[in-house]
This record gives C-alpha cells, sequence and structure tokens, in this order.
C-alpha cells in the first residue's frame, strides 16, 4: 500500500502542530501500533523533545499575540518538518520517492500553516479572548485525532484532511481584508505613539 496517504495527512497536521505530529507517530511506532513509522522518530531523545516543544506550543499556542509571533517563527519549521517526516516515512516503506513524499508532506505542511497563522491572526483582532484558547484546543484535538485515526485508515484519513485544508483555504480568502485592517491599524497605533513621542519631548 502507498504511504502517500499518510504522507499527506502527516504533512497537513505537521502545518498545525509539528510536534505533536512527531510526537504521536514516534509513540505509535515505539508501541508497535504501526510498522509504518520510521526509527528516527522513535529514539528517545526525539520523543522527549517533541514533548517539551510540544508543551510549549500547547502554551504559547493560547496566548492572543504570542500565538502570532509563534506562528511566525514556525513558519520555516513547520514546513521542514512536514517535509523530513514524509521523507521518512516514504523511506520507510518504499513505495514512494523520498524526494516526491518530501515535497508533498512539506507542500501540504505550508498550505495548512497558511491557514493556521493567518486564521490565528484574524482571531486577534475579535475582542473575545477566550477564542485563542477554543481553536487552540479544537486545533490540538484534531491533529491528534486524525494522525491516529491514519494510523488504521489513512485514505479516509487523507480525505478529511484534504477537506479541512480546502475549506481552511476558503476561511483564509475571506478573512483577507480583517487581516489587512488589522496590520493597518497595529501601523496606525505605531504612527500615533511615535508622533505622540516628538509631541512630548522638550523643544531643543
Amino acid at each position: 500500500m502507498s504511504v502517500l496517504p499518510l504522507v499527506f495527512t502527516s504533512g497537513w497536521a505537521s502545518g498545525i502542530n509539528a510536534y505533536a505530529v512527531v510526537l504521536l507517530l514516534g509513540v505509535f511506532g515505539a508501541t508497535g501500533v504501526s510498522d509504518e513509522v520510521p526509527e528516527a522518530l522513535q529514539r528517545p531523545d526525539v520523543l522527549i523533545a517533541a514533548g517539551v516543544l510540544f508543551l510549549c506550543e500547547a502554551v504559547a499556542d493560547k496566548i492572543p499575540y504570542v500565538d502570532s509571533v509563534w506562528d511566525t517563527v514556525h513558519t520555516v519549521i513547520r514546513p521542514v518538518s512536514g517535509a523530513v517526516v514524509g521523507a521518512l516515512l516514504a523511506g520507510q516503506s518504499g513505495s514512494l520517492p523520498d524526494l516526491a513524499a518530501g515535497a508533498v508532506g512539506g507542500s501540504t505542511a505550508l498550505a495548512s500553516h497558511a491557514v493556521k497563522a493567518g486564521t490565528r491572526m484574524a482571531i486577534n483582532t475579535s475582542p473575545e479572548p477566550f477564542s485563542n484558547v477554543v481553536m487552540s484546543t479544537a486545533e490540538d484535538l484534531g491533529v491528534g485525532g486524525l494522525i491516529s485515526f491514519a494510523m488504521f485508515y489513512p485514505e479516509a484519513a487523507a480525505i478529511i484532511a484534504a477537506v479541512l485544508l480546502v475549506i481552511g483555504l476558503f476561511l483564509l480568502f475571506f478573512l483577507v481584508s480583517r487581516i489587512r485592517r488589522f496590520l493597518r491599524r497595529r501601523a496606525q497605533r505605531r504612527e500615533e505613539k511615535r508622533l505622540a513621542g516628538r509631541a512630548g519631548a522638550p523643544p531643543p
């Protein structure tokens, strides 16, 4: 069986929470749930590092604006992680070239990361402080649930991931105007602070 559905699903999940993907796959491999997981992801040091970083993300991802900074930092990390995990999965199964699997995993992770980062930026402009916690928790549960589901039903999980990705991209398209307003307001606030600082400065 081709490993492509699992590569696609793990790529989608990596764009949302790369550390959870590495941790879950490693645990599933180490416990014998799946033979598709390469040994590189089952190493104790990899599992410990992924677990610690997952806890850091679980906290940062629920704090308004901190989550957007975290997303910005992970603009490179998540796609790279998706590509690496995809290539490792392909190398383990031998049913798909590593380069092709890396391209699928990385590009899917980049797309889902764009949806996550853009949606979160739009949420940060809303007045409800709990929306970040709700969205972050839903994302964590979605990643955990879909990766677990993919261990047993990879094709069905890939279809669900594809549907979620398409819905997310459409949602992001509609939120673009809100994100632009957010950026304009932030630039305006910076300009007002700069002008206020000049006005309050003593004359030479």
